[in-house]
């Protein structure tokens, strides 16, 4: 089976980690598809990226059982290409939003947290066990999302996170209610598709570009975004239409 399977439609692409039996945990195989299958992504059909997981665990980690028997330049090379297929899915122009339910475990984490914001139901979890693996990981993104001091508890202690206290530590943005999480998606996907793509990805990028500098910097970054909006011209459309909602 493909290790990540890519399904388009009506501007929406469904990208789904696709080894249910390894508990869709991560190879090289899979790193390699996500590379692939995100740079596939950046055309004019695609208005936002669901990713998902088939069967009942998001991802389960890295997949140790690979390694067996390899030297550590091979460890090396897969963890850079890893690393590189996380890039890809956060360096997305597209709204990438990640749909956990169940498991979520080590590189799993660093996948959901690549993406802009992640939608959750009561039956995920967290658990970030690299220290206990005797490897390392999740040391940047977690604790850009969570704070140093909390990133390094769940490091430290490889403990299990519950889904309400992953979204109180802001790993989930959204928990949806039991047997509500298609409902939540389906209305996340409504609202994004509503924006105009060209003021949502300018709105992606002065984000991701802001958040590593200052405030002044990031202001510019911002009025750049604004006049690449305006030089395009089609930013007119998007607020005819606003005044026309709002007039109905």
């Amino acid at each position: 089976m493909d290790p990540v399977l890519l399904r388009k439609a009506g501007g929406v692409a469904e990208v789904t980690l696709n080894r249910p039996e390894a508990r869709n945990a991560l190879n090289l195989p899979m790193c390699e598809a996500l590379l692939e299958t995100f740079a596939a992504l950046d055309d004019d059909e695609v208005r936002l990226v669901l990713v998902r997981a088939a069967g009942p665990v998001f991802c389960a980690g890295a997949d140790l059982k690979e390694r067996k028997g390899k030297d550590a330049a091979w460890v090396r090379r897969r963890r850079l290409t890893s690393f590189a297929a996380y890039e890809a899915i956060e360096r997305c122009s597209k709204p990438v939003v990640a749909v956990l339910d169940g498991p979520v475990v080590g590189s799993g984490g660093e996948i959901a947290m690549s993406c802009d914001f992640v939608l959750a139901s009561p039956a995920t979890t967290f658990r970030f066990p690299e220290p206990h693996w005797g490897t390392i990981g999740a040391t940047q993104r977690l604790q850009r999302v969570i704070g140093k001091r909390r990133a390094k508890e769940l490091l430290f202690t490889g403990r299990s996170l519950g889904a309400h206290e992953a979204w109180q530590l802001g790993l989930v943005t959204r928990l949806a209610a039991e047997g509500e999480l298609d409902k939540l998606v389906r209305e996340t996907v409504d609202a994004i598709a509503d924006a105009p793509p060209r003021a949502l990805s300018l709105t992606k990028q002065a984000v991701d570009l802001g958040e590593e500098t200052t405030l002044s910097n990031g202001i510019r970054i911002e009025m750049s975004a604004i006049e690449r909006n305006l030089a395009a011209g089609d930013w007119r459309r998007g607020v005819d239409e606003f005044a026309n909602k709002v007039g109905k």
